[in-house]
This record gives C-alpha cells, sequence and structure tokens, in this order.
C-alpha cells in the first residue's frame, strides 16, 4: 500500500490554534532553577535573572503560551512566598520533586517577566489541593486588578503599579491524585465554589480552566461536563507517551527497534483517547465552546542514570521527534476541540526543549520539530484524506507516515510529514486540489538523525539538526513526490 493523499488547497476546515503549540514549565527539577531561572548575580549571562541563552532559544520558538507553576508543584504553591524582596522570601522542601529546598526567588514577577520576554501568555495554575478560595481569589486581584484595593496596592509594594494581563487560569490540577485525590463529584463542587473567586477585572476576561482527566478516567469527564460545564472554558487531559510500565520505563538513549515502534505506537493512541473524551464533551457542549486543554503531554522515560530521580532528566532522541511530530498533528486532527496542548516540558525536564549543562546549552531534537512546525501556527486546516501503508512489527501495524497541512496568512501552503519506520523510507504522493501546484516553487527542511537514538549534547550540540530537503521532492502534473527518510521529519513550503 502507498503513502498517498488528496490535499483540498482551496477547502478549509478549521483553524490550528497556534496554543497548541504551548509549553509546560514546572518547579521540577533543573526546569525552573538552573534551567531558566540563575539570579542576576551568576556568571552566566542573564536578563534580570532569566538566562539569556534559554531565552533567545525559547523565543525562536514563537511560544504562544506558557503553563506554571504547575504540575502537582502548583497545588503546594502559596504565591504570597514568591513575592517581595527575594532575600526574606520563605524557603521550602519540594515535596513532590526530589525533596530539594526551593527558595522562591522564581515567582509571580519572574515569571510574567519571562511570559514579557517570550511574547507569550501566561497560563496560570492555582492552588486548591491545599489552598484556599480567599487565596485564589487574592492571586488573581494581585496580577490583574487595576485599581484601589490591598492586593493591588502590595503589587505595587512589590515594584509594579500596572496590572498584568493573564487571560488563562487553571483551578487545580490533578485534583483526582496528587493534588487532593478527590472524587470528580467531589472537584466538581469544588471547582464551581472555587473559579466564582477567580473574576474578571476590568478588561482582563479570564479563560476558566478546569482539572480533566487523566488519561481513560473518561468518567472524570463525563462528571466534570455533566456538573460544571457552564462554569469552564477548558477542561484539561494528561497524557504520558511510556514505552513500558511505570515502574520501568525505559532508557532515553538506549532501545532497540521494538521500543521505538511501541512508542511510536503509545504515542498515536492520543488520537483516540482525544477523539472519545471530545465525545462525551460534545454531549453537554454540542456547540464546542470548552476547549479541550492537553497540557501535559510528551515522553517519559527513566532518569540518566547518575540523576536525581525526583528531578525527571531525561535525554531527548530522533524518537521524541517523532512523537513530537506526530501528535501535533493529532491536535491538528482535533482542532475542533483541542485548543491548547502544553509539552511537558520546557527545559530539563520529561520531553524538554532545551538542556543545560552548568552554563552551557542545546537544541533537541524535539525543540527542532517546534520551530519546523511553527508555520502552522493560527494557520487554516487543509481538507486532507491521507492513506497510510503499514508500519509493522512483530504482527502489529500502525500507519508509516502522519501528514498535515496547513495555508498560512500569507497564502503559502505548508505540509509537515513524518516517517516513523524505523528503517524503511517512505515515498508520499500528494494530489493537489485547488492550487496551480506545477506554478509554485517547493521547498522543504528535513530532521533527520544518523541513529534512531541520535542525540545532541552541550558537546555535540548539532548532531541532530535540520538541512534543505529539496533533492527527494519533486512535482508534476498537479501531483508531489517526496521520500522521506526512515525516522525523520519534513516540512514541505509550497508558494
Amino acid at each position: 500500500m502507498a503513502n498517498r493523499a488528496v490535499i483540498n488547497a482551496d477547502r478549509s476546515i478549521g483553524r490550528i490554534d497556534r496554543n497548541i503549540y504551548g509549553h509546560f514549565a514546572e518547579h521540577l527539577g533543573r526546569c525552573i532553577y538552573e534551567g531558566i531561572w540563575v539570579g542576576e548575580d551568576s556568571d552566566i549571562p542573564n536578563t534580570q535573572g532569566i538566562r539569556n541563552d534559554v531565552l533567545q532559544a525559547l523565543q525562536g520558538l514563537n511560544i504562544p503560551v506558557l503553563r506554571w507553576p504547575g504540575g502537582c508543584f502548583a497545588d503546594e504553591y502559596h504565591w504570597k512566598d514568591g513575592i517581595g524582596p527575594r532575600e526574606t522570601r520563605k524557603r521550602m522542601i519540594n515535596t513532590h520533586w526530589g525533596g530539594v529546598v526551593e527558595n522562591n526567588h522564581f515567582g509571580t514577577h519572574e515569571f510574567l517577566l519571562l511570559c514579557e520576554l517570550l511574547g507569550c501568555e501566561p497560563y496560570i495554575n492555582g492552588n486548591v489541593g491545599s489552598g484556599t478560595v480567599q487565596e485564589m481569589q487574592e492571586w488573581v486581584e494581585y496580577m490583574t486588578f487595576d485599581g484601589e484595593s490591598p492586593m493591588a496596592a502590595l503589587r505595587a509594594a512589590g515594584g509594579r503599579e500596572k496590572p498584568w494581563k493573564v487571560s488563562y487560569f487553571g483551578v487545580g490540577n490533578e485534583n483526582w491524585g496528587c493534588g487532593g485525590n478527590m472524587r470528580p463529584e467531589y472537584y466538581a463542587d469544588e471547582y464551581r465554589r472555587y473559579q466564582t473567586y477567580v473574576r474578571n477585572y476590568g478588561d482582563n476576561k479570564i479563560f476558566r480552566i478546569a482539572c480533566g482527566a487523566s488519561d481513560f478516567n473518561y468518567d472524570w469527564t463525563e462528571v466534570l461536563m455533566r456538573e460544571a460545564a457552564k462554569h469552564m472554558d477548558g477542561l484539561t487531559l494528561h497524557y504520558y507517551t511510556i514505552p513500558l510500565e511505570w515502574s520501568a520505563k525505559g532508557s532515553a538513549t538506549d532501545f532497540d527497534a521494538k521500543v521505538w515502534f511501541e512508542t511510536l505506537r503509545k504515542a498515536l493512541v492520543m488520537d483516540d483517547l482525544v477523539a472519545k473524551h471530545k465525545t462525551i464533551m460534545d454531549k453537554y457542549d454540542p456547540a464546542k465552546r470548552i476547549s479541550l486543554i492537553v497540557d501535559e503531554w510528551g515522553t517519559w522515560y527513566d532518569v540518566e542514570p547518575g540523576t536525581n530521580p525526583g528531578f525527571l532528566f531525561q535525554q531527548n532522541t530522533m524518537r521524541d521527534a517523532l512523537v513530537a511530530a506526530a501528535t501535533l498533528h493529532i491536535f491538528h486532527k482535533h482542532s475542533d476541540r483541542v485548543r491548547m496542548a502544553n509539552i511537558a516540558q520546557t527545559v530539563n525536564v520529561l520531553q524538554a526543549v532545551v538542556l543545560t549543562e552548568g552554563g552551557k546549552m542545546t537544541l533537541t531534537p524535539t525543540y527542532h520539530v517546534f520551530e519546523m512546525f511553527k508555520v502552522h501556527h493560527d494557520a487554516e486546516l487543509l481538507d486532507l484524506a491521507f492513506e497510510a501503508a503499514p508500519y509493522t512489527v512483530d504482527g502489529i501495524s500502525i500507519p508509516q507516515t502522519s501528514v498535515s497541512a496547513s495555508r498560512a496568512k500569507d497564502g503559502s501552503l505548508h505540509i509537515s510529514l513524518c516517517n516513523l519506520s524505523h528503517d524503511q523510507e517512505a515515498t508520499l504522493s500528494f494530489e493537489l486540489r485547488g492550487l496551480a501546484a506545477d506554478a509554485a516553487p517547493i521547498r522543504g527542511t528535513l530532521l533527520q538523525g544518523d541513529a534512531l537514538s541520535a542525540h545532541n549534547t552541550v558537546d555535540q550540540p548539532d548532531r541532530v539538526r535540520t538541512v534543505p530537503f529539496d533533492g527527494a521532492v519533486r512535482q508534476e502534473d498537479g501531483t508531489i513526490q517526496a521520500t522521506l527518510p526512515a525516522a525523520s521529519v519534513a516540512v514541505l513550503r509550497i508558494g
């Protein structure tokens, strides 16, 4: 069976929300401290404490939205501990992640500064598990109220007279687990109560996000939609791609073709998972007003040998690049409901886009996928019929290839491609309708490693990088053919 598609270039079926390309930065391991924040007195070049090399790398992705402070950390985080003079801020033990001491030097002001420097929207997760309604109410007031009030005065005393714009606010995180081990009925009532006090001040309109399900917990989605739909703008979903078992997830770099295949097979489960949660949401919200927000996703392996097991530091290979690309295609497909996603996590944790080691930094293969796919931000999703050849290992098959197409505001057409096979190239044939393809130039970018486990390090930062992809693409009579190497990702631009 061939890999072939018909792309109706003149028929849009929706918009790919740029927020699908969001990120997640939790107080976990070396994500915040060392990864993003080094402090103003550091020898590492920084802007008001935020390290410049990481900042510049993240600016290169046009990150649309950044989630903080957690994760599990969010439901034990008390925001007032992270404001005021840094030398007097309370210190705390991060009980979830490694038992290390947090000095709270990176708090509300520092995070919102980071968002301003990145030009992205902040997505803040409030504390339901161990916090109070008053605490959450006061945090929103502190950040967004432009007038006379105790929290506005406290903000001004901390050096910020003008309020921030905060569009996205999550009312709790994983409240079925680390956020309180709640039943869905109980959390639905708590959500209704807490969100009442997440107020809109002035022109700042908050998009209220309820804690949704983990993986296949469809009952949680059912109860939340039934009991609290009218009070929410978004409902979350968490799903991690774990090749083996929770207790022994497998190595990030030492794996064979069978584990490669199993990782990608499990990544593609996201399609069915999202479809089923969407079906439940459609029952209560047929107009699709409420967004499904996949605010934790990505690969999860055993930590790198010799590192703190609570820091969740793992390397990042071409396998992760394929997971990222195929997953983003799934989000495109479901863009009628999926309007935000946040890969876990931004720096030094799980499927990071950036890794640091002291004063050095490197970009991961996943970074390059996000950079290549920037062309899809807010683009029109094009109608596409696609038939993929099977990719089979030990009698189990998944599609060999994954494809998505969009039209940018400037009229150019972009087709992103993945070849999931570990050892077979793929020839893809595209029939373009509604576009005079022969008259439009085609340019391409390819991401490919020299091995399945190929990855970048601070000493070898360019082992996996993008290269031009033009010679293996040809067009004739309205048809484009591209020969994609095994285990690779490509983006074609037409026009």
